[in-house]
């Protein structure tokens, strides 16, 4: 018995790989600001400690960029399907 699935095959690709990247980008986004929040420790280590924060807030506007890349691609593969999620990264 065949079981109609809501997604395509190439749309669960797609969800997958963009899932990997947005948890990939919060994953870095973490480390710079840990990494940030040690240096700012030692008054010698500031300076380096601002540039990974600086860099850690430009990667946080990564994230709703790679939502609409998502959502864009997934439109022009699948354009009758629902893309909307709950669980929407």
């Amino acid at each position: 018995m065949d079981v109609p699935l809501p997604f395509t095959r190439d749309e669960l690709v797609l969800r997958q790989r963009y899932e990997v990247v947005s948890i990939l980008n919060d994953l870095l986004v973490a480390a710079w600001f840990i990494v940030g929040s040690v240096l700012f420790f030692s008054p010698e280590t500031t300076d380096v400690g601002t540039w990974c924060f600086l860099i850690g807030s430009i990667q946080l506007a990564v994230r709703p960029a790679i939502r609409l890349t998502r959502r864009v691609h997934l439109q022009r593969v699948a354009p009758d399907h629902r893309h909307e999620s709950d669980q929407d990264y």
